[in-house]
């Protein structure tokens, strides 16, 4: 059976990562992984505590994809060790969302952004589902 997920209406939502669970990482506490990830674009930078700062994902995620400043310059080879980590991270940080994730067994995990094919599935399903296949790699590391 395969768990689709993306929307704040949508079950599962808290497999997003704009779903508000907190996490500590890198001495300091993220409000959400959206946060985390959009930060680390610019690490070591003013811009990182800036975003980290941010009032909502939404507003991390436009402060992450300005392009006033540059990317690190490691950034594409990085991001996705970045989005496991803080994925982990707020896994480990909340014991119902971990017993959440568990309950999924071995479903196949979907994050159904339609405009995402990196990350999502994108709008016909083709995206490679980046974070649904990380959110699955962490399910087995945490079982």
């Amino acid at each position: 059976m395969a768990i689709y997920f993306y929307s704040n209406s949508n079950k599962f939502f808290e497999f997003s990562n704009f779903s508000q669970y907190g996490f500590n990482l890198k001495n300091k506490f993220w409000a959400t992984v959206e946060h985390y990830f959009q930060a680390q674009k610019f690490s070591g930078l003013p811009q990182e505590e800036v975003i980290r700062t941010a009032a909502t994902p939404k507003q991390a995620k436009e402060l992450g994809r300005t392009r006033s400043l540059p990317l690190r310059a490691d950034w594409e080879i990085v991001k996705d060790d970045i989005m496991r980590e803080a994925v982990l991270a707020k896994f480990r940080a909340h014991e119902d969302l971990k017993e959440l994730l568990l309950s999924t067994g071995h479903d196949k995990l979907i994050e159904n952004a339609p405009k995402d094919y990196y990350w999502g599935c994108g709008q016909n399903g083709n995206g490679k589902n980046k974070l649904g296949k990380i959110l699955m790699d962490t399910r087995d590391i945490l079982m």
